[in-house]
């Protein structure tokens, strides 16, 4: 997510590569990472909390406690970004030395486009200038949207977790358009923009998805024939178990 999240703030021009710095324990897979992007590579946490004044924690949960512990102090005056699954507000409090300025976030794969997601935990610690001086730089790499605490998780999903579905559906259309012989590299274009095209519509225009899959069933149609045979597959249902077996794991 890190790597993600680099790359779109520096192709959309948000952020110069060399003002984003980096450490990894792998230091040579962090310098191929990083070097040829024009990014920085640091040895250590420690270095990169002294060059940054937006530090980022993009590590693994069970890593966060190891990797803040010894750049408590360095912290105090940063502003602290967290993509972190599972470590909101009331975690960082108790781990941060009292009065660093943090904010958890969730973003998705798709901000290295600048079409991602970034849901921002409502409750954090950044002052009015920081959360809009954030805010704007996220908003370089997608829709950044603010929800309760209880409601991160659920978000989490549905933004993180969604690729995935999206990415297996791209696939499978991109299979059937195969089979009835379109080559494969056209299918997956076409899917793909196809999905891009409808979110996009939908974003726009603030029309309901029902609706939306309505306007595209004529009487009588092509379409509506599709339509009634994922019904009968339970391509809904099986949506929305997806999404309760995730949430049934956090």
């Amino acid at each position: 997510m890190a790597r993600a999240l680099a790359g779109g703030l520096v192709r959309t021009g948000a952020v110069e590569p060399g003002a984003i710095a980096a450490c990894a324990r792998d230091w040579e897979k962090l310098r191929r990472n990083t070097e040829p992007e024009g990014m920085v590579p640091l040895a250590d946490a420690a270095a990169v909390a002294d060059f940054a004044d937006v530090v980022v924690v993009a590590v693994k949960p069970h890593q966060v406690e190891a990797v803040l512990a010894p750049v408590r102090e360095r912290l105090l005056g940063k502003i602290v970004v967290s993509v972190v699954a599972g470590y909101t507000f009331e975690r960082y409090e108790a781990l941060l030395a009292p009065g660093t300025h943090h904010l958890s976030t969730v973003p998705n794969t798709p901000v290295a486009v600048g079409e991602g997601i970034v849901v921002c935990e409502r409750r954090h610690s950044l002052s009015q200038a920081e959360w809009t001086a954030v805010r704007g730089l996220l908003e370089h790499v997608g829709l950044v949207m603010e929800v309760d605490t209880p409601l991160l998780g659920i978000a989490g999903t549905i933004c993180g977790c969604g690729p995935a579905f999206v990415a297996m559906f791209v696939e499978a259309l991109g299979d059937a358009a195969v089979k009835h012989g379109i080559p494969r590299a056209d299918a997956y274009r076409m899917a793909s923009q196809m999905i891009v095209g409808t979110g996009k519509l939908q974003l726009e225009s603030g029309t309901h998805p029902g609706a939306m899959k309505d306007a595209v069933c004529s009487p009588g149609g092509t379409t509506i024939v599709g339509v009634a045979e994922l019904e009968r597959k339970g391509f809904r249902g099986a949506v929305i178990d997806a999404v309760d077996a995730i949430q049934s794991k956090r």
